[in-house]
């Protein structure tokens, strides 16, 4: 924060307090922080929300969003409501997609992306992210029967991933680098994209490693498919938000290292990704990964996936 180019005696500014009210009401919460500033002002905050991105945000049987990621985002919301002294602050939900996600909030219309989204550098030209909160591995999944190992295998063949996904950037990338020949075909969403590989449409799908779990856990042929041993990339998932403004980004991050230094987020890993979750009961068995263990004891937003390894 800038330093006044004057001093202001105390009485003047008790008094202008009075005069202003509300314009200063919250001074130290929310003067240097533009997101604060608009949630104060509006009596709100919105979250964007994922409808099929289990289990980080997606909807329950009442069509509420729910998941790991929600329960985090609902934590901040905790504390911007201390923040800035607004117990009965207003929580929207607006539905995001992998392809409205960061524009929502780069504009300003969404304040937390509470989806499952990885910090890459190239995304942090157009939003914030806070401290990462997951790492998943991105691989390959497909039919028993198409004798796939790796991406080699996949030399001149259809394979699917989802539209403005990092994935389906690394198949661009890849396919054009190495002269595979592949024919790309992309997903409105995870659960579309997974459909094409049923359907025959493609060989294989390239997706986040716990995304595939969770797809495979709701599907009734889950026996026929394999998921591959080769990790294609590392993703470290975090919170988008707007960016140019450290103040509300340090809150964030404050309360995703509280829950890293209070240990409340080894329950909140079981609650999601090793015990039955709503609506079905589906239970992922997926264990904490130690990249994930190396985040949570040495918190940090590098979006570098070579440091997760």
């Amino acid at each position: 924060m800038s330093k006044l180019p004057f001093r202001i005696p105390l009485r003047p500014l008790c008094w202008l307090a009075l005069v202003l009210g509300a314009s200063i009401a919250f001074p130290a919460a929310a003067q240097d922080s533009p997101a604060l500033r608009k949630i104060r002002d509006a009596g709100v905050i919105t979250l964007g929300y994922r409808v099929e991105s289990v289990p980080f945000s997606y909807l329950d049987d009442k069509r509420r969003p729910i998941g790991y990621t929600m329960d985090i985002c609902e934590r901040v919301v905790d504390a911007v409501r201390q923040r800035l002294a607004l117990p009965d602050l207003e929580v929207r939900l607006m539905p995001v997609s992998s392809a409205t996600r960061l524009p929502l909030v780069a504009n300003g219309t969404v304040d937390l992306e509470c989806g499952v989204t990885t910090n890459t550098a190239e995304r942090a030209k157009q939003v914030a992210f806070s401290v990462t909160t997951f790492v998943a591995a991105s691989r390959l999944i497909f039919k028993k029967d198409a004798e796939i190992r790796g991406i080699d295998d996949l030399r001149g063949k259809p394979v699917a991933s989802t539209l403005a996904t990092t994935s389906i950037e690394y198949l661009h990338r890849i396919n054009e680098t190495r002269h595979l020949d592949m024919q790309i075909l992309a997903g409105l969403d995870d659960v579309e994209s997974f459909r094409l590989v049923g359907m025959g449409r493609a060989v294989a799908y390239a997706m986040d490693d716990v995304l595939l779990r969770s797809l495979l856990a709701n599907a009734p042929d889950a026996a026929d498919y394999r998921i591959s041993d080769e990790a294609l990339t590392l993703e470290p998932y975090a919170i988008g938000l707007k960016r140019d403004d450290p103040v509300f980004k340090r809150l964030v991050d404050d309360v995703i290292v509280d829950l890293y230094r209070r240990g409340d987020i080894e329950g909140l890993y079981r609650k999601w990704f090793q015990s039955p979750i709503p609506p079905r009961g589906i239970n992922l068995k997926l264990p904490m990964s130690e990249a994930l263990r190396r985040v949570i004891e040495h918190p940090t937003d590098a979006s570098d996936p070579r440091l997760y390894r």
